[in-house]
């Protein structure tokens, strides 16, 4: 029987490295082509290998993944990587697509796995729908691309009063149950919004999320330190506060 095979397309050679080895120890019958490093590598690629499976990552240079994947119409089985879960939810919701956000997460793509294996087996059938969701996409993809406002002041309640905390004084945000804690320069506050939600509201220029409960601003770290399996601590600048970071956001220190 002929195997089962895929191509990964994205420009950051570490997230290849990585799906790569998740995909060898979940399914190890799997054989990869070489990897694509952008979308016309992608197509060149397609057509010499002709692989069963296609990971876009939607953002590359050149041809995009959105591209790529009409360019493919529907010869391959497609699963997108995307660092903005919003880009594909609606996309998977229908079933055209499949998705991955980064950093890859091992059970998820467990989950992807599963689903490529019973659909392998099954005839490829052209889907309108998948082209409405390409549209989408493209559309979304196009929104983002344009100048956008991130977040200036965060509102919260200090005491009686509401105070507006300037964003450039924030030193990070600590999930708390069903509230965040805003830890800035001069002191803390709880606000009712989550951790998923401010993380598309700030500049990811200058803030990051460290661990799913915990987003800091990367001038006032000071030191990393790091652990055992792939996890780090972060040392803040002026003051006592340790940070975890988790193995699925440790590639944001890698250079540090």
């Amino acid at each position: 029987m002929k195997p089962v095979t895929a191509l990964i397309a994205d420009d950051e050679p570490l997230l290849r490295e990585r799906l790569r080895s998740h995909l060898a120890a979940l399914w190890p019958d799997l054989a990869l082509t070489d990897d694509a490093r952008n979308g016309q590598e992608a197509l060149e690629l397609f057509e010499q290998c002709r692989p069963d499976i296609v990971f876009l990552d939607i953002h590359m240079p050149g041809l995009n993944g959105i591209e790529v994947a009409r360019a493919l119409a529907r010869r391959a089985q497609l699963v997108f990587v995307t660092a903005y879960e919003h880009y594909a939810v609606q996309a998977f919701g229908q079933g055209a697509i499949d998705y991955l956000v980064k950093p890859i997460d091992a059970t998820r793509l467990a989950d992807t796995v599963q689903r490529l294996q019973r659909q392998v087996a099954l005839p490829l059938q052209t889907s309108h729908a998948l082209d409405a969701v390409l549209d989408q996409l493209a559309g979304r993809l196009q929104q983002r691309a344009q100048p956008r406002q991130w977040l200036q002041w965060i509102r919260a309640s200090v005491g009686n009063s509401v105070r507006l905390i300037p964003v450039e004084q924030v030193r990070y945000l600590r999930a708390e149950e069903k509230y965040t804690q805003v830890v800035w320069e001069e002191g803390a506050a709880l606000i009712r919004k989550t951790i998923r939600e401010l993380a598309e509201q700030l500049d990811p220029e200058r803030f990051v999320q460290t661990h799913r409960s915990v987003i800091v601003n990367l001038s006032c770290v000071g030191t990393v330190v790091r652990g055992v399996n792939e996890t780090a601590e972060l040392h803040l600048r002026d003051g006592d506060d340790v940070l975890p970071v988790s193995r699925s956001y440790l590639h944001h220190f890698r250079q540090m």
